[in-house]
């Protein structure tokens, strides 16, 4: 990874430490409207914190790569229970999104 690209990442993570989780993935798993919430919050927000109560290490695991698979996001970071995830978006809202806002 470039020296760049590890600046960035170290920001998204600071930006991150100060949020908190918008959407909580429990026992069901990611159901439609789970998977729906997220899309919104990464449209409105773009970096978003999801709490993630489902089991084990890989049960969060497979439920990270089905959650970025389905919409099209990608983890920035991942401590515990929480993942930091982000999707950038082409015309963000300089009201609601947590890049903007934080930088």
């Amino acid at each position: 990874m470039s020296k760049s690209g590890k600046q960035d990442i170290k920001q998204l993570r600071a930006i991150g430490h100060k949020l908190r989780p918008v959407v909580t993935v429990a026992g069901k798993g990611l159901s439609d409207n789970v998977v729906s919430e997220v899309e919104r919050a990464l449209k409105d927000h773009e970096l978003i914190k999801i709490k993630l109560a489902v089991g084990d290490k890989a049960a969060r695991i497979a439920v990270t790569d089905e959650l970025c698979e389905r919409t099209g996001s990608e983890v920035v970071q991942s401590i515990g229970n929480v993942i930091l995830v982000l999707r950038r978006t082409k015309n963000p809202d300089p009201g609601l999104s947590n890049l903007i806002r934080r930088l």
